[in-house]
């Protein structure tokens, strides 16, 4: 590699600027670490996102230094509006010890744009318009050193190299699938699919969340397995989406674009969820859930984010577990680094244990809970009689938003972490 130019090299490439890429990139390069932080397109770019983030997702973004004051144009929420069964319920955040009361909202153009210049900030080396390719796989080892990628206008040819490479390139994942790392076929997909709407209702501070889904377009309205929301951005608009599970065959054979509209056709009128209100386009996203690809390292490559299927099963959040992901497989790596080369491997087989630990049996019972909410009945039952009980609603909430205190919490934390302590972490 003594031809290859300085700049092409470093100690680790992280593949993609996402919220997990970013964050991942980031905290190695705080530590010293040298990064490459490679970005497909070039900021501000969208992204289909509610734009709502969790009080998990606040946590993260404090610890990587980032301004989320109301000053620098963060929107702060209080907690969850639920709506079901023609009851409405609205629950603040839980106050705990390991994560803030309040949650956020900014656009996903703009928010990755400030975990990327973050990274930057912390040394981290950015090239966007930077299309990675195949994997660089040593032919002895079968190791990745590399990744082959077209830079700029002009896709000129560029082989960068490194020793540890992070796909942090989304639920596409050409790096993991170049390395022969596939979707597991027994873990829950979602999609979403969101547009925005100027409305009276932007200043909301309160995340939304309908329950129950009906597509009312047939002659028999149809309970679909997934939810709606609405999120106030607090700049004249809101994001207005849904989120839907493939436990059904609805889920193929519906155009989740048409079931949103009609969904917004049913809502009052003074709201503004009307097409001449909309502000861009319908689109959509897939939602890749709990560890849905593994290994989450072999060779050289670690995953995080969507790549290594990271999305809460309960709730379809996924900006706090690629961050989180993100900060754990840097904490990983940096450990490795710290140690000479022929021992750094035992360090970095360390990292899929880690993320079972923190996640693998709270993911399964997301799973189980997934198959529950697929048959209507069961979903009916429980948003009919659930949301009229204010103290099981806030077991609830700290459930699906996974939000405990791992020591110390109270006796929901206490019941919840227990049961994710017992369930596989597969």
């Amino acid at each position: 590699m003594s031809d290859v130019p300085a700049e092409h090299t470093a100690d680790v490439i992280v593949v993609g600027a996402g919220p997990a890429g970013s964050t991942t990139a980031y905290h190695l390069a705080r530590t010293g670490l040298d990064v490459l932080l490679l970005e497909k397109t070039a900021f501000p770019r969208e992204k289909v996102c509610g734009d709502g983030l969790t009080p998990r997702a606040v946590k993260e973004l404090i610890a990587m230094g980032i301004d989320i004051s109301e000053e620098a144009g963060w929107l702060r929420n209080k907690g969850l509006r639920i709506i079901a069964g023609g009851n409405r319920l609205q629950m603040d955040w839980p106050e705990l010890a390991t994560f803030p009361e309040y949650g956020l909202v900014r656009k996903r153009d703009d928010f990755d744009d400030q975990l990327a210049r973050q990274a930057v900030k912390a040394g981290a080396r950015l090239y966007e318009r930077c299309n990675v390719g195949a994997p660089v796989i040593d032919g002895r080892t079968g190791r990745i050193t590399g990744v082959e990628a077209r830079l700029g206008e002009e896709k000129r040819p560029v082989t960068f190299h490194a020793p540890l490479v992070v796909a942090a390139d989304g639920n596409s994942t050409r790096l993991s699938l170049g390395m022969g790392l596939h979707r597991r076929e027994d873990r829950p997909m979602g999609v979403a699919v969101r547009t925005y709407f100027t409305s009276p209702r932007h200043d909301d501070d309160y995340l939304e969340s309908w329950l129950e889904l009906w597509d009312r377009r047939g002659s028999e309205p149809r309970l679909l397995p997934g939810y709606g929301w609405i999120f106030g951005m607090g700049d004249g608009t809101c994001n207005v989406g849904l989120g839907v599970l493939n436990t059904t065959g609805a889920f193929k054979e519906l155009d989740w674009r048409e079931v949103l509209k009609a969904w917004c056709a049913s809502m009052p009128e003074d709201w503004g969820y009307t097409p001449e209100n909309m502000t861009g386009p319908i689109r959509g996203a897939a939602l890749p859930m709990a560890f849905n690809r593994q290994p989450h390292y072999t060779r050289g490559l670690l995953l995080v984010g969507d790549a290594g299927g990271m999305v809460n099963p309960f709730n379809g959040e996924g900006i706090a577990y690629a961050m989180e992901s993100g900060r754990i497989a840097a904490e990983v790596v940096v450990q490795a680094h710290g140690r000479a080369a022929a021992r750094r491997e035992i360090a970095l087989q360390r990292y899929p244990k880690v993320l079972k630990d923190a996640y693998g049996g709270y993911y399964t019972l997301g799973r189980a809970f997934v198959k529950l909410i697929g048959n209507p009945k069961v979903m009916k039952i429980a948003t009919e009689r659930g949301l009229t009980h204010p103290l099981l609603m806030k077991f609830t909430l700290k459930m699906l938003a996974n939000l405990t205190d791992p020591t110390g919490g109270d006796a929901m934390d206490r019941v919840i972490n227990g049961l994710s302590r017992i369930a596989p972490k597969a």
